[in-house]
């Protein structure tokens, strides 16, 4: 009998009234309805009564010979009785809530898109279908087939015309010309040799495409300088043997032309 009563004492379900009066406040703090606060209040009541009964649970105890069993009995059972009205009453409290609840979430009802015009006819008249553009008289107008001999000699002049001027524009752009930068070393007979008589005779060598450029003495052996000199070159034009044996042909100051760098610009 004992484990009875403390079997009975136990709140088994108490989460689920945590979570129900959670959901509660929160939904209750979206904004103020009359019907919410009477629900809080009935669950308020619900929650103050098994809180009570449940001290009751708690305070009987079995003394000895003092306590009559029977009527503790009758005492919890009438006990576990309020408590399942209590129940009930909270459930049904709860169920209207998730109700109201619900209905506040789905918000007001969309207007019908398809509403009369004329309140007093009962059928609404159909939304009428998008009318095509009209259609331009210049659609039927046929440029390339259905002209006669002289439309047709005319528009193979326009496009004849057309093409030359592309040509033309075409023709006109600049093309990429490639270069090539080279140092070369030009090498004396001996120490008599006139360096200077030397890179004058260099210098007058002409080629299409050949442009020269800054040149030093650079001493080689036993007072003997070489005279180094840069040039620039069109690759389609000049060819590098090409020059090198123009250069070799001033048998009088050069003895040999050597290629220091080659660098492409």
């Amino acid at each position: 009998m004992a484990a009875l009563i403390e079997k009975n004492s136990v709140w088994t379900d108490k989460h689920l009234y945590d979570d129900a009066e959670r959901v509660y406040y929160e939904n209750l703090a979206k904004g103020p309805v009359v019907k919410q606060v009477s629900l809080a209040g009935e669950v308020a009541k619900a929650r103050e009564r098994i809180k009570q009964s449940l001290e009751n649970v708690d305070d009987l105890k079995l003394s000895g010979s003092n306590v009559n069993v029977q009527s503790q009995i009758a005492s919890v059972e009438e006990k576990v009785d309020t408590l399942r009205k209590d129940f009930e009453e909270l459930r049904l409290a709860f169920s209207s809530l998730e109700k109201l609840v619900r209905n506040l979430s789905l918000g007001p009802k969309a207007p019908e898109s398809n509403v009369c015009k004329k309140p007093e006819t009962n059928v609404c008249k159909k939304p009428e279908a998008a009318k095509p553009p009209p259609k331009d008289d210049d659609d039927d107008v046929d440029l390339f087939g259905s002209g006669s001999e002289d439309e047709d000699e005319e528009a193979q002049k326009i496009k004849e015309q057309r093409v030359a001027e592309y040509a033309a524009r075409k023709s006109k752009k600049p093309v990429l010309i490639a270069k090539s930068n080279i140092i070369l070393d030009v090498k004396p007979w001996d120490d008599e040799t006139d360096m200077k008589a030397l890179e004058k005779e260099v210098r007058n060598v002409v080629m299409d495409g050949l442009v020269w450029g800054a040149s030093k003495l650079v001493p080689l052996a036993y007072g003997i300088h070489k005279l180094q000199i840069s040039c620039v070159v069109e690759d389609d034009k000049v060819s590098v043997d090409e020059l090198q044996e123009k250069l070799q042909e001033i048998e009088d100051y050069v003895q040999s032309v050597d290629i220091a760098a080659f660098n492409k610009v």
